[in-house]
């Protein structure tokens, strides 16, 4: 690996050691190892369905259908769609129902016919409720899409280790637990899911969106205590917490099985003021060697209003996205 390490990072990661000293040895992220890889970068682009959520509709109720966004896609100029979860015909957003086999082999043939690669899936969970029951109820969602991704060919499945309650965070989730007691238990349902996708041929990618992990240290000091060979980071972009995002993305990077490349390393609303610097990003995921998808994701305001049109914001995000991926080469 060809890391800059600055004087800052390197004193910033110093402050660290004693407090990881201390820490129980599955907490400590410094024993987890980089993703072994070797040819050096090979880069290609998919497209996150959830750039075209309000079309899609869950359980795929919206005017425009999974077939549909795989030629939309192939028709961009993508090398592959990440078709999330929560869009296929079947899924229950508070249940256990997934798509049938017929529906699955469709998309699938569907995007083979288009030269579309599958990059990926995810679903939504919540790891951080006192709920035990909640929680359960959540791993074994993940379990039965794990096997829903081995038949679509997906070969990593994202799942959230923070609240996704916009009204609540992961202390009122969680009804006041300690950090530690909270992130044991997040580590204890993935360990399950990976044991579980492991053996379809699934990975559990770790996504960093929320508010229990806004460090990369933290998403790497958890994956750590999950301790599975089918668990790995997926870098968000545009949800690190802290001062320096592109910091964070580059301690991440070495441990990433699959990206979200996002308009703003600062959420929505900052992506005209701040968008992300994609010659820099692809400086960060070159220098760790990746090679794989990075999947793409344009998003709505919060704000709401009509101003969102992914056929415009897509493709002007692909063509920004690969000619970083050119500069950078």
């Amino acid at each position: 690996m060809n890391f800059k390490i600055t004087r800052r990072n390197f004193l910033t990661s110093a402050t660290l050691w004693p407090l990881a000293a201390t820490m129980p040895r599955a907490a400590a992220a410094a024993s987890l190892e980089p993703v072994k890889r070797v040819g050096g970068p090979m880069l290609k682009v998919s497209c996150n369905a959830y750039s075209f959520a309000k079309l899609l509709g869950t359980g795929g109720t919206g005017s425009l259908k999974l077939v549909e966004l795989a030629e939309v896609c192939a028709k961009m100029g993508f090398d592959g769609f990440d078709p999330t979860g929560y869009y296929f015909p079947g899924y229950e957003k508070n249940g256990l129902g997934v798509p049938t086999d017929k529906v699955i082999y469709a998309l699938k043939r569907r995007a083979f016919d288009l030269g579309l690669g599958i990059s990926g899936t995810g679903i939504g969970n919540n790891f951080t409720l006192a709920d035990r029951a909640a929680r359960a109820v959540d791993v074994q969602r993940i379990k039965n899409w794990s096997e829903v991704a081995a038949k679509l060919g997906a070969p990593v499945i994202r799942v959230f280790a923070d609240t996704q309650l916009r009204a609540q965070t992961w202390e009122s989730a969680s009804q006041g637990a300690k950090r530690d007691d909270v992130e044991k238990w997040i580590a204890d349902d993935i360990r399950a899911c990976a044991e579980h996708a492991g053996k379809f041929g699934v990975i559990i990618g770790v996504q960093n969106h929320g508010d229990f992990i806004k460090t990369a240290f933290e998403q790497i000091a958890l994956i750590q205590r999950v301790d599975s060979p089918w668990c790995g980071a997926i870098v968000d972009t545009g949800y690190y917490k802290a001062e320096d995002v592109y910091a964070e993305m580059a301690q991440a990077a070495p441990y990433a099985v699959n990206w979200q490349i996002k308009q703003s390393p600062y959420g929505v609303e900052k992506e005209a003021e701040a968008p992300t610097d994609l010659q820099r990003l692809l400086k960060i995921v070159r220098a760790s060697g990746y090679r794989g998808y990075l999947p793409l994701e344009t998003l709505s305001p919060r704000s709401g209003g009509s101003g969102y049109d992914p056929f415009k914001s897509v493709p002007k995000f692909l063509a920004e996205l690969r000619q970083a991926i050119a500069d950078t080469a």
